[in-house]
């Protein structure tokens, strides 16, 4: 059996041809006595025309068919009757005229319609156990070729570049100090385990060492988290590292990248270079690390405002060393109490002990807390904050960091709530990069009363910062980068530490990683070092994520063949499950469950 033509093919071109075709049965009508099948492939859909009265063996055969089974017709092509082309298919203006029909598999009735509407309304519960017949949607099996062409867009792009794919070890050794891993045991070295890559992070850092200097891979890492609608315990990164390269290098070359993508997939023009935000500046006005720029709703620090002020809540934060923080969520008086108590809610799950607020309506401030402020006072927060009739003004007050992600949220929730009533317009359409950039290095943690590293401990601090590493580690910024896209990162790197020296430093006389344990987990890079490393700086782009945000959903297992669900089960193949006993003996394992 061979086709001749795709399902998405044949013209009035090909009038008179003799052509066979192959695939799937997407619909059957019989009409007066004459079938017709609309006959599908991954390309498209053909219409096919059985006359059962001269033909009474094919017409025996399309009997048997139901929709979803898998046939080959062989006939002319013909012209469709006036009044009945499709204008909505390329093929619309012909129909093979079947000679032959040959039954390949018969299907059974799917549990659920394939079209996308109606498996767009089926629990995806359902869909990811019959993977394989929600792959035949027309919008997943968009997602996937969308999936497949921007990932050759970006291997073309950084071919061009000069750069090397090269493929990294996935069974590596365990660091524990990051994300929780998947552990492999050893059969050969009982007792002992490799790691499931989380990253190619110390391998493509060597593969500089090794004079590569331009290294690209398509890579798979694998993190034990929590999954959500952006994340999944196997997931896919571009993954680049390059030699002699400072930050705005780069960027030039990401923006470069991004831009092709855009202009290939979508056929979207980017502006570039995109804008550049400091941490502390998008924490300060946005509230969070990753800031959606595509509407306001901007965060205003009243901390010195309230330093003296009668509300003791906010003077004695300020007094404390923490912030005063405001947001006016305009237009939203009319907030419902349901709604005030999910932002609430919202508000205590970040910490906070309640969520103040004062709503303007006609031309009153109406809040518990109103009789606590000075006319001063209250023109500070109607100039800066441009208050009118029917907003409603938002506060936190607590340490600065939690002030900020408190009213971060609560923006994020507010700009939904005013979506919903057609007070704010956020186009799908609008591509808002930005590179956030001047992360702090170092970060206290409180638990361990130590140092850890915000991003990893391989990003360089900024040159002109290096100095309080001895001093004030805390105010150190490091060379790392996010790149974010509508409120979500897409990427993430730095430029690295390459001396061997600081990087010792770093471990040892910062983080506080005792002698032997660096040996352990790092010797092998700190040797490498040695022997000339290159400066260097890299950058990994979530691949999942991108092509969620070029196919327009908000699930990143629309755009993964085979995903996990959030409980971290493949429902199709039934995974995880229970091994033998033979195969934890082999592996010098026994498993104790959990009392």
């Amino acid at each position: 059996m061979k086709r001749t033509h795709h399902c998405a093919q044949l013209t009035t071109t090909d009038l008179g041809a003799t052509v066979t075709l192959a695939g799937w049965v997407d619909s059957l009508r019989d009409q007066g006595g004459i079938i017709f099948i609309d006959l599908r492939d991954r390309k498209g859909i053909t219409q096919v025309k059985l006359e059962p009265n001269s033909n009474a063996d094919a017409g025996a055969r399309a009997a048997q068919i139901k929709p979803e089974s898998v046939i080959s017709v062989t006939g002319r092509v013909t012209l469709r009757p006036d009044g009945t082309a499709n204008p909505g298919l390329p093929t619309g203006d012909v129909e093979v005229d079947a000679t032959t029909l040959e039954i390949l598999n018969l299907s059974e009735t799917p549990p659920f319609p394939l079209d996308d509407a109606g498996g767009d309304r089926v629990n995806e519960d359902l869909r990811l156990t019959y993977r394989y017949l929600d792959l035949r949607r027309p919008k997943m099996r968009r997602n996937l070729e969308v999936r497949h062409r921007a990932t050759k867009v970006v291997r073309d792009y950084f071919d061009a570049e000069g750069f090397i794919e090269v493929e990294t070890p996935i069974l590596f050794k365990s660091t524990p100090e990051g994300a929780r891993e998947y552990l492999v045991p050893s059969r050969l070295h009982p007792g002992q385990f490799y790691a499931l890559s989380q990253s190619p992070q110390q391998f493509k850092q060597i593969l500089m060492v090794a004079g590569v200097e331009r290294y690209l891979q398509i890579a798979r890492c694998f993190r034990d988290e929590d999954l959500r609608a952006d994340r999944q315990m196997e997931f896919t990164q571009i993954d680049v590292e390059v030699s002699f390269i400072d930050r705005e290098g780069i960027y030039a070359l990401f923006e470069g990248m991004l831009k092709k993508v855009w202009k290939d997939i979508l056929n979207v023009e980017l502006p570039t270079p995109f804008p550049r935000l400091a941490f502390h500046d998008a924490m300060n006005r946005f509230g969070v690390d990753k800031p959606d720029t595509r509407f306001g709703l901007e965060l205003a620090d009243f901390t010195e405002l309230f330093r003296k002020s009668t509300f003791k809540v906010f003077a004695s934060t300020a007094a404390g060393g923490g912030a005063v923080k405001a947001l006016n969520a305009k237009g939203l008086a009319d907030i419902t109490q349901g709604e005030l108590t999910g932002l609430e809610e919202a508000a205590k799950s970040l910490g906070a002990k309640g969520l103040a607020f004062i709503k303007v309506e006609g031309g009153e401030w109406k809040s518990p807390i109103v009789k606590f402020f000075s006319e001063a006072e209250k023109a500070d927060l109607t100039q800066r904050l441009g208050v009118a009739d029917g907003d409603i003004i938002f506060f936190a007050a607590a340490p600065w960091e939690k002030a900020c992600a408190i009213l971060g949220r609560i923006r994020l929730e507010c700009a939904a709530l005013l979506q919903k009533r057609g007070k704010l317009t956020i186009p799908a359409s609008q591509w808002n990069f930005l590179w956030v950039v001047d992360f702090p290095l170092m970060s206290y943690d409180e638990e361990t009363k130590r140092f850890v590293a915000t991003h990893h401990p391989f990003t360089a601090p900024v040159p002109e910062d290096a100095a309080l590493l001895d001093t004030e580690p805390q105010k150190v910024r490091g060379q790392h980068y996010d790149i974010v896209l509508n409120g979500m990162e897409i990427g993430g790197g730095s430029i690295r530490i390459h001396q061997p020296a600081l990087q010792e430093k770093v471990f040892k006389d910062v983080l506080k990683i005792p002698a032997d344990v660096v040996e352990n987990r790092f010797g092998y890079m700190l040797r490498a070092f040695k022997y000339g490393a290159p400066p260097h700086g890299g950058i990994a782009f979530g691949l999942d994520r991108l092509v969620a945000l070029l196919c327009g959903t908000t699930s990143i297992r629309d755009v993964i063949a085979f995903p996990k669900t959030q409980k971290a089960q493949d429902l199709m193949a039934q995974s995880p499950t229970p091994v033998t006993a033979k195969q934890l003996r082999d592996l010098h394992i026994q498993t104790v469950m959990p009392g």
